[in-house]
């Protein structure tokens, strides 16, 4: 089988994931554009880091609060309206976002609040996509090909997205890119609509006692709960880089807009070539090790970014991080949900949401502080020897799995 067809052929055959595929790949690239020049815009009105911080904290807090209860939602309702709903109310959320910059009214509260609105509403949405998506894959077989096709179209948009972003802001601005995010929601909603997915099986368990057997189940599977942990713990300690690296764009290296976009477009690369390489694997054989590797490289790259001082080292630096943290990510998310049995996976999902992007803004929130009284590369280099601890864990934790297990 060519490159090619062990990464494109297998999940998409299915006509459903091929719509989703299409519909997701438009709106994801305005998600990245409106994310960057927000990030972008809480900077030029502060210059803090602490208010960085705070617009990172705002937009992913209420995964963490609100993951457990999304997760009951997403396995008790039918999927592909909670995503039609989501995607509307994001659609609103970026025209009042677009409205107000234009009206020159933005500020750092307004920024803030408004990364808060979208968290809340991503807080349903992500469980439900990621639980919907594998719904849409005919052979249970090709599903780990559409978990890593899911990651590389996130990073395909976030190639494309942060470095259209960085030349829209430096040249026509900042409402320019949140205008364009809200008609990117279209090509979404009408791939939803096109969509002939057969409603999955309601769990019609009591809310409550549906909430405590999902945090159960996790914490009772002996190969999920340290995935999870691993994920959190790298949300936590590394993923911080991004919301700091504006400062890192004009203060470290002496740039603009740009080259904030072209720093991300750069791990954006990374990121998608994570996704290419989780894609062509034929099965997941040997991929617990890999993913335990990949902390430890995204460790080595977050000390090795802290501590330079020049801009072009920083490119292919930030490329290893991005294709590292994908590497960790994507690939714990192929595992658990070749794990999770069907009745769980909405609360699982959100589980994981809440581990990876919910764990995300209490990273933001301490370390953006800690740069802002310490310094940022100081506070950077000790997350990556953090996260180098993390990844001799995992390291050890893989190397004493029985073979049963590590060839999932």
């Amino acid at each position: 089988m060519s490159f090619f067809s062990a990464v494109f052929t297998r999940a998409l055959a299915s006509r459903n994931y091929r719509l989703y595929v299409a519909g997701q790949l438009i709106s994801l690239a305005g998600t990245w554009m409106q994310q960057i020049a927000m990030i972008w815009l809480a900077w030029r009105l502060s210059n803090s880091a602490a208010v960085l911080g705070m617009v990172g904290f705002a937009s992913q807090i209420p995964i963490l609060l609100l993951g457990p209860f999304a997760g009951v939602l997403t396995d008790r309702f039918d999927r592909r309206r909670i995503l039609l709903t989501t995607q509307v109310l994001a659609m609103l959320q970026a025209v009042v976002l677009t409205a107000l910059t234009w009206q020159g009214l933005a500020s750092t509260e307004w920024l803030i609040g408004l990364a808060f609105v979208l968290g809340t509403i991503n807080a349903l949405d992500l469980p439900a996509r990621q639980a919907f998506s594998a719904q849409l894959v005919e052979k249970r077989e090709d599903l780990p090909n559409a978990i890593a096709l899911n990651s590389m179209l996130m990073n395909s948009a976030r190639f494309v997205g942060p470095a259209l972003a960085g030349f829209a802001v430096a040249t026509i601005g900042e409402a320019w890119c949140f205008a364009i995010n809200a008609a990117s929601y279209f090509a979404v909603l009408l791939a939803l609509l096109a969509i002939d997915a057969k409603p999955h099986r309601a769990d019609r368990t009591p809310a409550w006692r549906a909430f405590r057997e999902g945090v159960g189940y996790v914490m009772g599977h002996r190969e999920i709960r340290p995935r999870l942990l691993m994920v959190a713990a790298v949300s936590f300690l590394v993923t911080p880089y991004a919301v700091l690296m504006p400062l890192f764009a004009s203060e470290i290296f002496r740039g603009d807009a740009r080259t904030y976009g072209l720093l991300i477009a750069s791990a954006g690369v990374g990121s998608l070539l994570a996704g290419l390489y989780l894609a062509s694997r034929p099965d997941t054989e040997r991929l617990p090790r890999r993913v335990a590797g990949a902390v430890l490289l995204a460790g080595a790259a977050l000390s090795a970014f802290a501590v330079n001082h020049w801009l072009a080292p920083a490119f292919p630096i930030v490329m290893v991080l991005g294709f590292a943290v994908i590497t960790i990510i994507a690939g714990n998310n192929t595992l658990i949900q070749m794990l999770v049995e069907d009745a769980y996976r909405g609360r699982v999902m959100a589980i994981f949401s809440m581990a990876f992007l919910g764990i995300a803004p209490l990273g933001s929130f301490t370390v953006g502080h800690l740069a802002h009284l310490f310094g940022v590369q100081p506070v950077l280099f000790a997350c990556g020897i953090g996260t180098l601890a993390v990844g001799f864990a995992a390291r050890r934790h893989a190397a004493t799995q029985p073979s049963s297990d590590r060839e999932i």
